[in-house]
């Protein structure tokens, strides 16, 4: 059962208690994401989830991984376009020592300027390297496509060009405005006990900073073209397509429809291009859904010259289900493997407490999974298809090639 408790701070504490695990996974989730930095600011949201391990005023950064490393535990944190977490698995009487470090590290980072130089170096290494992977790289290009002129399309990493404006200032700056109690939540789920999630409070909640109010313009999609050459011997190509938000009361039948479409071996497009056609080895797509809009996009990688061949292939195929419609099997089908996914992640502490963070983070309830397994059981043919529609406009398309090739 999920517990949800609100410190005197406005900070919220998660908890799932599940006994027979032997492991406790801790997170804390801050809802500050690179949609929330102005153009100057682009990337510091993941630049200071990279300060937070270079050290505290007790313990340096090497002291920090040895602590985990010494316990048989992990310790990493990732950034999104809409909040940062950072995170812990242990085994669970190891739990209170990992809350400790983790609130050590969110409270009392140095934030040394020495070290900011060299994050900054290695920003840019990862920078490089997204930009040297192709297949990573054309999705970054889809975003900018899709939003050009919103913060949401801007590329959680940043720009060579906005890194050296990150100093201890305007790191201190942002984290007064976002990382707020009110902002944040910690959840924690495995074999905790009563005195773990004390120890959480007399950590995370009494810390005082003031909300700022924040406004989020709402992204205007944009059904744009990108194309961009690289030293690559495979091409590769994105199509995008506005999709729903989080709170959409639609969002597992575009769930069940993306399956249908490329979310699964047996979908539409693996089957007719890989199977069938034998014309790409990697070709899906994914719905990402946000607190006020979604993408639904496309991705092939195949032999440089048939990318316009594989670009034809898909959206024929799109177009062949917005005409004949969706088979009653495949939905069936698409429903038993959502359902399918959601109770496999129930084994796992790391995928419980994540689940729970961002549900009480991004949406501020939580729903049983006996409830949402209804709500799959209640998508009907009738809707998903309706959704057909989202698929239906120009879409957005960013394509990589070889520099030999032409547009």
């Amino acid at each position: 059962m999920v517990t949800t408790h609100t410190c005197e701070n406005g900070l919220r504490i998660v908890s799932e208690h599940i006994p027979h695990f032997r492991s406790v996974a801790v997170g804390v989730f801050v809802k500050a994401g690179s949609r929330d930095e102005t153009p100057e600011e682009n990337g510091i949201t993941h630049f200071i989830e990279h300060m937070l391990f270079k050290g505290t005023e007790t313990r340096t950064a090497k002291q920090i991984a040895r602590e985990f490393d010494r316990i048989g535990g992990d310790i990493n944190a990732y950034t999104s376009k809409e909040y940062t977490c950072y995170y812990a698995k242990v085994l669970d009487h190891h739990a209170e020592h990992a809350v400790r470090v983790i609130a050590d590290m969110f409270f009392n980072s140095v934030m040394d300027p020495a070290e900011i130089d060299k994050e900054r170096q290695v920003v840019l290494e990862e920078i490089s390297m997204t930009e040297d992977m192709a297949d990573d790289d054309v999705h970054e290009q889809l975003w900018r496509v899709m939003y050009p002129r919103h913060s949401i399309g801007a590329p959680i990493l940043g720009t060579a060009e906005t890194l050296p404006r990150f100093t201890k200032e305007k790191i201190t700056e942002f984290m007064d405005r976002f990382y707020t109690p009110e902002n944040t939540v910690v959840s924690i789920a495995g074999n905790i006990t009563p005195h773990v999630i004390k120890v959480v409070e007399e950590l995370f909640g009494s810390f005082r900073k003031k909300e700022t109010p924040k406004i989020h313009l709402l992204p205007d999609f944009s059904s744009g073209f990108s194309f961009k050459k690289k030293d690559t011997e495979q091409g590769h190509l994105c199509l995008g397509y506005p999709g729903l938000s989080l709170n959409d009361p639609d969002i597992y039948s575009l769930s069940v429809l993306n399956n249908i479409l490329g979310g699964s071996m047996s979908s539409r497009l693996f089957q007719e291009i890989r199977e069938e056609r034998g014309l790409a080895y990697s070709v899906y797509s994914y719905h990402s859904a946000y607190s006020d809009h979604g993408t639904l996009a496309i991705y092939g990688g195949t032999a440089d010259e048939q990318i316009p061949e594989l670009q034809e292939v898909i959206l024929q195929s799109l177009e062949t289900m917005r005409k004949q419609g969706l088979g009653q099997e495949e939905v069936l089908d698409s429903k038993e493997q959502l359902k399918g996914n959601l109770m496999l992640g129930l084994e796992s502490t790391s995928s419980r407490m994540s689940r729970n963070g961002k549900q009480e983070l991004m949406l501020g309830r939580h729903q049983e999974y006996d409830e949402i397994l209804s709500l799959i059981d209640a998508v009907s043919m009738e809707k998903v298809e309706s959704l057909l529609s989202l698929i239906s406009g120009q879409p957005a398309v960013s394509i990589i090639r070889s520099k030999e090739a032409s547009s």
